[in-house]
């Protein structure tokens, strides 16, 4: 099927990964499977030709697919349009009011728990706060989990641990309001079209703030601040901040090296920061 450049489509188009995005998602447990199916509504972000929705529809009680594609909804109502637990929506999942079209939807639709999402990789972080929130305002209602396919390099700042190259701020704002684990890589040659770049399924489970800040507000200024300019140590960055003066008093009192980078400090340790300069 043709794909669309402005839509940045490329086909996932590998059995064994469409398994592990299946068991990712804990849709294929043979021995809980009829527990996993009552426990599982699945929103689908970006279903394409479909061929992921397929796999998950017998394994859920429900599937709701948004489709930004108006050529790919006709198709898909074609193929699964007759399907009882699947719904598609047409549109921008950035721009849709989901909770307001699914209110007046029949009940198995109704409070999505799981997102499975192939998506474009120009949005990624647009779709990482609409699903998850963000650190001065987290989702009302999260998701259970959420587990997407995203280029490998982002993949690899989503689940970096504190110290690594790959730690920056994505890291910080993202482990502040979930775990994040890798599921698998996915090589380019896996879409058709081949894209210029290898990708990575990972899970996201949102989960409550074990130790939250006490200016939240605070904390995201303070990040975006922080990772500023990764090559300089953390106190130059900070120079802007009205607290400059107290801040190598703070960061010693928090056992926080002076000499420290920004991807040097553990979410925890942003977080103890922030109080103390709040």
């Amino acid at each position: 099927m043709r794909t669309k450049k402005r839509f940045a489509q490329h086909w996932l188009s590998n059995d064994k990964i469409i398994a592990d995005i299946i068991e990712a998602a804990e849709l294929s447990h043979d021995s809980l499977q009829s527990e996993a199916i009552a426990n599982s509504r699945v929103l689908e972000i970006g279903p394409g030709t479909g061929i992921l929705t397929r796999q998950l529809l017998p394994k859920a009680q429900s599937v709701v697919a948004v489709e930004i594609d108006r050529d790919l909804c006709k198709k898909l109502v074609k193929k699964l349009g007759q399907i009882e637990n699947f719904l598609l929506l047409q549109g921008d999942i950035l721009s849709l009011d989901l909770d307001s079209l699914l209110a007046r939807a029949p009940a198995i639709f109704q409070q999505p728990n799981k997102v499975v999402a192939n998506i474009p990789y120009n949005i990624t972080g647009p779709i990482l706060e609409k699903l998850l929130g963000k650190i001065s305002m987290p989702a009302a209602v999260p998701y259970d989990l959420i587990v997407l396919m995203v280029q490998k390099e982002v993949g690899d700042r989503l689940y970096a641990s504190p110290g690594s190259r790959a730690f920056g701020a994505l890291s910080v704002r993202v482990q502040y309001l979930a775990s994040c684990e890798l599921i698998c890589d996915v090589p380019a040659n896996c879409f058709y079209p081949k894209p210029k770049v290898d990708s990575a399924v990972v899970r996201l489970r949102p989960r409550p703030i074990e130790r939250p800040a006490d200016d939240p507000r605070k904390l995201e200024q303070l990040v975006k601040l922080g990772f500023s300019s990764k090559r300089k140590m953390l106190h130059n960055n900070l120079k802007g901040l009205k607290e400059r003066d107290r801040l190598t008093q703070i960061l010693e009192q928090l056992d926080i090296n002076p000499q420290a980078r920004a991807e040097d400090l553990g979410v925890a340790q942003w977080v103890a920061l922030s109080n103390a300069l709040a």
